[in-house]
């Protein structure tokens, strides 16, 4: 698959904004085949001026019309040249040549990148036609992880990451322990901490948890065995092994720009 220059594109346009952290996350690590467990979690496809098709990242449907994934995924995009209408979208388990597209139109947060504080990292793509026979995932209401925090509840929670990104299954070996992208894989992991803007998550396969890698970036981290969608892939350390940190979507911020494409809770 022709996916790894995509990876490393988006890895440079996130690590050119992102003082404060390391790499970006964008594949599953130590986890497991999804098939139909998340139908609603989709691979973002970019077709290039040369008219190659390309793996970006990850993301969700939360309106029949609307795929959520991170904006500096349609920055990369944009980056490379490609027409915003020239993404498409597949639900498909695995993305090959038989896999089906959903043609959109992707769109950039207009703030992305300018508060390094907050990032603005979250963007949509608004489909042509919408998709039937797949549930969109729920988004959560406003100061949702806040809640649960001063209700003691985050602690310990479970959280389950989704993705087509790179895989990864061996715990040594750097950089060549990481695999093929392509495939929808799922993983739980704990909770961490919590910023401002940030959900921190455990993926160390040492205490039972999985991540993401590099494919996963616009992926959901829903809520235990929930439907609803707290925080997004956006990075972690180089070599997907150790911390996920996660964009969150209950923030004021997140919720002013998605509400310009969907109902909020």
């Amino acid at each position: 698959m022709k996916s790894t220059r995509k990876f490393l594109i988006v890895t440079a346009v996130v690590l050119g904004l992102v003082l404060g952290l390391v790499g970006i996350a964008s594949a599953i690590t130590f986890g497991q085949p999804d098939e139909d467990g998340h139908p609603n979690v989709g691979a973002m496809i970019v077709q290039e001026p040369d008219g190659v098709k390309y793996l970006y990242c990850s993301g969700t449907l939360i309106a029949p019309d609307v795929f959520l994934t991170a904006s500096h995924c349609t920055v990369a995009a944009a980056a490379y040249g490609a027409d915003p209408h020239d993404v498409y979208v597949t639900f498909d388990p695995v993305y090959d040549g038989t896999a089906t597209l959903h043609r959109g139109t992707y769109d950039i947060n207009p703030n992305y990148g300018h508060d390094m504080h907050d990032l603005h990292d979250v963007a949509v793509i608004i489909l042509d036609e919408p998709v039937t026979g797949i549930t969109p995932a729920q988004l959560p209401p406003a100061g949702l992880l806040d809640d649960m925090k001063k209700a003691h509840d985050l602690k310990g929670h479970k959280f389950v990451t989704v993705g087509y990104g790179r895989l990864r299954n061996e715990k040594t070996r750097g950089p060549h322990a990481i695999g093929d992208a392509g495939e929808r894989y799922y993983a739980e992991q704990k909770f961490q901490a919590l910023k401002p803007y940030w959900l921190q998550l455990s993926m160390n396969p040492s205490t039972g948890n999985g991540g993401t890698c590099y494919g996963d970036s616009g992926g959901p981290h829903f809520l235990g065995d929930s439907d609803m969608i707290v925080s997004l892939t956006v990075t972690g350390d180089a070599w997907c092994r150790a911390t996920d940190v996660t964009y969150r979507l209950d923030t004021d911020s997140a919720q002013e720009y998605l509400d310009d494409f969907v109902e909020l809770p």
